[in-house]
Order: structure tokens, then sequence, then C-alpha cells
């Protein structure tokens, strides 16, 4: 899933250029083409999609041109995951009836790779049955309030059945969570038989299916993205976790302990990126005064920073914005977006 526009990571990630498609850690190697490399081993090449907004289909093609570009599957309209997986799964099961799908956000990282694969392959093959949703919960190494959790019920099974959901709990509740040992952070990546979420969605988005069962017959023909939009126009906007995954009763987790981030805020950035001696995350030219757990970031040549006095600061230039504000406010991002939006000529600096 590359189609997301990274709102929390404004203005580093922008409408023309969303994180996904940046080298967001200065790895030499964007999300994307990480997220791509990282399923060569477990996926032939040409059974690897890439499901983005038709406006950044191009992006796709140029960070990966190995890529058929029957493989890029391009979203007329933004509605959220469910339309976007179910999208995908009515394509692949066109295709092959028996596949079993990985469903992986195309802006996420992931270290200790191998661990990720092995439990990759271990909930494939689970999968297979194709009468269970399965989904990767990460074992939660501190109180976040900025991811969703996942009960378990605790078994010695790999995949354990799953309790409830919980979306961004507050704090005193996230401590709890991981006091009781049996809440995971919600990955988001999901894996399933075609046959057991295309079920799901004429069991819980009855309507959802109804449409894309209608655009079966021109997938993979011309007639595609006519049918596309048509289907995208009547379906609501709606995310898979609350569409599908919270309603149905055959959901499963698998527990990885792999490292992994969403990415989702300049807080993760300045957590997981490389710093200075008083905990500042530093890019480009700058002379640093009593400043600390900081990000100061310049992208452009020749240009010289000077910060004194801060503490726990984004100070960057990205190309026409220049912004100052604290690294940790992650609705501050969202506000400043939404202004922007609402601001007479606003639109050039998203």
């Amino acid at each position: 899933m590359a189609g997301g526009v990274g709102v929390r990571f404004w203005p580093y990630s922008r409408n023309s250029m969303p994180k996904q498609f940046l080298d967001v850690l200065g790895t030499g190697k964007t999300l994307l083409r990480s997220t791509y490399e990282r399923f060569l081993s477990i996926c032939l090449p040409e059974n690897i999609y890439a499901v983005t907004n038709q406006e950044h289909a191009h992006l796709v093609r140029q960070q990966i041109p190995e890529m058929n570009p029957e493989q890029i599957l391009a979203e007329p309209m933004r509605k959220n995951t469910a339309p976007c997986i179910a999208y995908a799964s009515y394509r692949i099961n066109k295709l092959n009836k028996d596949a079993v799908i990985v469903v992986s956000p195309a802006d996420h990282l992931i270290l200790k790779e191998e661990e990720f694969r092995e439990i990759i392959l271990k909930a494939a093959d689970i999968a297979k049955t194709q009468d269970k949703l399965l989904t990767l919960g990460i074992t939660p190494t501190r109180p976040e309030t900025g991811y969703g959790y996942i009960q378990f019920i605790p078994d010695k099974k790999v995949a354990k059945k799953v309790k409830t959901f919980t979306e961004k709990p507050e704090l005193s509740l996230a401590k709890k969570f991981l006091e009781s040992g049996d809440f995971v952070w919600n990955s988001g990546i999901f894996i399933w038989g075609v046959q057991a979420i295309i079920k799901s969605l004429e069991e819980h988005q009855m309507e959802m299916a109804e449409v894309f069962e209608e655009c079966v017959p021109a997938l993979g023909t011309p007639a595609e993205a006519e049918a596309v939009e048509n289907a995208y126009a009547q379906c609501k906007s709606v995310s898979i976790d609350y569409g599908i995954m919270e309603k149905a009763t055959n959901v499963f987790v698998c527990l990885g302990n792999f490292t992994w981030s969403d990415l989702g805020s300049w807080s993760s950035i300045h957590e997981l990126s490389s710093k200075d001696s008083h905990n500042n995350s530093v890019t480009g030219k700058t002379l640093l005064y009593d400043t600390r757990n900081s990000i100061i970031r310049s992208d452009t040549p020749g240009k010289l920073i000077v910060a004194q006095g801060l503490n726990g600061y984004l100070v960057a230039e990205f190309g026409n914005v220049i912004i100052v504000c604290e690294k940790d406010k992650e609705d501050q991002f969202r506000k400043f977006v939404t202004d922007l939006k609402a601001m007479q000529g606003g639109g050039e600096f998203l």
C-alpha cells in the first residue's frame, strides 16, 4: 500500500512527494524501494503489486523500474485502506483463487529482516487454509500512545486468537497494556488467503464487495481504469481495521520481535536517526548552542542554521517552507496542513 500522503511528516512529505517515496533515514533507498526489496526473497517479483494514487503511479515506476506497469494499481481517489485492499484482492483473485496475500504499508521501517521474513512465512503457511485473517503484532517496548494495540488470548500457537483492538490509548492505559503482557502493537501488516478476505468483505462490507465484483470482467483489460473509478466513486472511505478486522471473528495475530516503526511522526524519525552528544539529529550545516533533543535539518546547500536554547524542537527547511515547532506535538502537524488548505494560496506549500 503506497497511497498515503504523510500529513504528520509535513513539510518534508508533500502532496507531490509523500514520505513513502523519500529516503527518510538517509539509507540511500526510499521507503517504497526498501519495502519492495524486503519481499523479493519470499515472493516472486511478478507477484508483487503496488497500490497507489494515480497521481503517484509515475513515482512507483521510477523507483521500481523492474515492476511491470500492470503490477501498479492506480487508485482514482483516496478512500482509505479497505477499498485499496479490496481492489488488489479482486485483481489477484482473478489471477489465482488460491493466492495467499501479504498486505504491507510501503512507508514502514523494519529491521532484523530475517526475523520478519520468518514470521511472514509462518503466517502465510497458516493462511493457506483460506479461513483466517492474520495480522502481525509487535512486542511493545514502551507505553506508546501513537500506535494501535491488539489484545490476544495467550497460547503456544503461532497464530493467537485476537480478543480486542484498541486505537491509540491514553498513556495510563498504554502502561496497563504493557504490564498485562497480552497486548501487542498493531503493525498494519496483514496475511490472508484471497478467499478469506473476499468472504470477509462480502460479510462486513457488502456494498464494497458488490461494486468490486462488478469490476472483475474489466480487471486486467483496457477497461480497468474506468471500472475502478466507478467502483471507488461508490465506496465509502473506511479503514480495513474498522471495516473488517474489528468486526470479523476469525482474526488471529502472529507475534513479531523484529524492530518496527510506522515512521508516522517527527518523533519517530528522531528516535531512529543517528544523534550527536546532546541527542540532536542534525543534517546540513549547523551551529548549535545549548540545544538538545531536537531535529535540526537543512536540505539546501550553502545555507547555515544557527540554533540556541532549544529542547525538543524541529527546526528545518524544506523547499519553500521553514518550520520551527515542538517535534513531539504530533497533532499540530495535522493542524498546520488543515490551516494551509484553508489559507488563500496555501496549496503551493502542501
